[in-house]
């Protein structure tokens, strides 16, 4: 029984930091994650992982819904209500807390360099995220090519992300069929 309580306040944790730091959504904090619950923990394989945060991202809603996912795989019910707790719950606390402040000093130019500096620390962890991903799933030169294929669709067309969704998936059912 300790056991399982030592489990959940390590998930507790772990998503309680993350979601404290994921400006710009989970994507941002996604190697980090993986890092901690592949490497650090082996709560998942690699491909688990990646496989999970597509199913997330396919199915309808926010895709920080990923997050308790993964608490629900690690720990079942009470796994999934800790992470949705401490994935939603500590930011939620911090964004009431500063609103305030941040609204009273909207016209300052300090704010201004602090919104100006994020957006490149945002790019660049989501860029980051995408690599991870395209590690964890580009196991084959079959993989890497829908991998690229799929980049270059989502970057050149307008093309919904679930209809890439759906091409490389009937793709890679094909390719491994």
């Amino acid at each position: 029984m300790n056991s399982q309580y030592d489990l959940l306040a390590t998930l507790a944790s772990l998503f309680g930091r993350l979601s404290l730091l994921s400006f710009g959504g989970v994507i941002t904090v996604l190697p980090e994650l993986q890092r901690e619950v592949v490497g650090v923990h082996h709560w998942l394989t690699a491909q688990q992982f990646a496989a999970l945060y597509a199913l997330c991202r396919a199915a309808p809603g926010p895709n920080v819904l990923f997050l308790p996912m993964i608490g629900w795989r690690v720990a079942g019910l009470p796994g999934l209500l800790v992470c949705a707790v401490m994935t939603y719950g500590p930011p939620t606390l911090l964004a009431a807390l500063t609103l305030k402040v941040w609204h009273h000093y909207r016209a300052h130019p300090g704010r201004k360099l602090i919104q100006s500096g994020l957006v490149p620390v945002t790019a660049g962890l989501v860029a980051a995220s995408a690599a991870l991903l395209t590690d964890s799933t580009a196991a084959s030169w079959p993989l890497a090519a829908i991998v690229a294929l799929s980049a270059l669709l989502a970057l050149a067309t307008r093309l919904s992300p679930l209809w890439i969704l759906l091409g490389g998936a009937l793709l890679g059912l094909v390719l491994h069929a």
